[in-house]
């Protein structure tokens, strides 16, 4: 089997798809990109990466590549990504997919007419105890599932604060599109993405605000989203998102099912990145806890399930497709927020 050729752009959260990639047997990251010389040379000698380009276009001309990631600043996506399927690549794009949903039905466009695969890096998806959640979740264990509640919530945890994370034009929106939009995926993956109905939001910005303005630093976006989303059929979400927010945890995830036959939480442990999963049942009129005690088998990071798909023409989650849906809803979010109502989803 033949190996792929991966470029990579963007040596933030890029250079963590490094090593994940090269978990893959059939897999080689043979290039990398960045604006920053400094940061190019680093990351190259640390990962053994010799092919090194300050400019995308340049790596997309010069290298011969199957699998191009998308790892840059979220106004950027967009056209790195059409970019990337005008070179003949497939791609995966970090998240949130786009600025906005006109964006994310525009790369979709281009990629069906390169008859080139689009992910979505969700990778909240694909830690060991969401693999063990979808398959409880697809095996009926909760039932119906009828509603969900999921949040990310941070004390203090502005993202490069005064940079482009705080800057509307540059990033879309706050920590709604930054944090939640895990949280979010996370909880229409497992409910099957039911079709949305409408959206009621609020956002808040009064911590950001104050420091940057103490600081001298450009943020306009939000501290704090909040919403709820109904769907046709029936089912609700709650979501909340934050990066300042006056709670004891310095960092609080999770992720709630209700089910008709039994409810699913997942929350990380001691305000960290790791979690634990617990089901809730009732048998024989009796109420019963599961606990899941890892490791998960085949519980294959975002690329190498990505790279599988390409390799085997196969379907692949996290699709752009559902992006879109994803795209929507934060769009409707946001402008729900603005208008102080709800917001139909079309």
């Amino acid at each position: 089997m033949k190996k792929l050729k991966v470029g990579i752009v963007g040596l933030g959260m890029g250079s963590c798809h490094i090593e994940d990639f090269r978990k893959h047997p059939n897999v080689e990251v043979v290039a990398l990109a960045d604006i920053s010389e400094e940061k190019l040379k680093k990351v190259g000698t640390e990962k053994k990466v010799k092919k090194l380009y300050t400019r995308f276009e340049e790596m997309l001309e010069k290298e011969d590549l199957d699998i191009v990631t998308i790892a840059v600043p979220n106004f950027l996506h967009k056209p790195f990504t059409i970019a990337a399927f005008e070179a003949g690549c497939h791609v995966i794009c970090e998240k949130p997919m786009a600025m906005n949903a006109q964006e994310a039905e525009e790369m979709i466009a281009v990629g069906n007419k390169f008859k080139k695969k689009l992910m979505i890096n969700f990778s909240y998806r694909f830690s060991p105890e969401a693999y063990a959640m979808k398959k409880e979740v697809d095996n009926r264990i909760l039932g119906k599932i009828y509603y969900a509640r999921t949040i990310w919530h941070r004390r203090r945890g502005f993202p490069g604060f005064g940079g482009w994370f705080g800057q509307k034009k540059l990033s879309g929106g706050g920590p709604l599109i930054d944090l939640g939009v895990h949280r979010l995926d996370l909880a229409l993956w497992l409910m099957g993405y039911p079709e949305p109905k409408w959206v009621m939001g609020s956002t808040y910005n009064h911590l950001g605000k104050k420091a940057a303005e103490k600081d001298g630093k450009e943020y306009d976006v939000e501290d704090i989203a909040v919403a709820l989303i109904k769907f046709k059929n029936g089912a609700t979400i709650e979501i909340e998102a934050s990066c300042a927010a006056n709670i004891k945890e310095n960092e609080k995830m999770e992720t709630r099912l209700l089910g008709t036959k039994g409810g699913m939480f997942q929350k990380n442990v001691n305000e960290g990145y790791s979690f634990e999963l617990n089901i809730y049942e009732e048998h024989n009129s009796c109420q019963y806890d599961r606990k899941l005690h890892p490791p998960i088998p085949d519980a294959h990071n975002a690329m190498y399930h990505f790279a599988d798909s390409i390799l085997n023409n196969t379907l692949h989650t996290a699709r752009g497709e559902e992006g879109l849906i994803v795209m929507k809803l934060l769009d409707a979010i946001y402008e729900s927020a603005k208008q102080g109502r709800p917001i139909e989803i079309k």
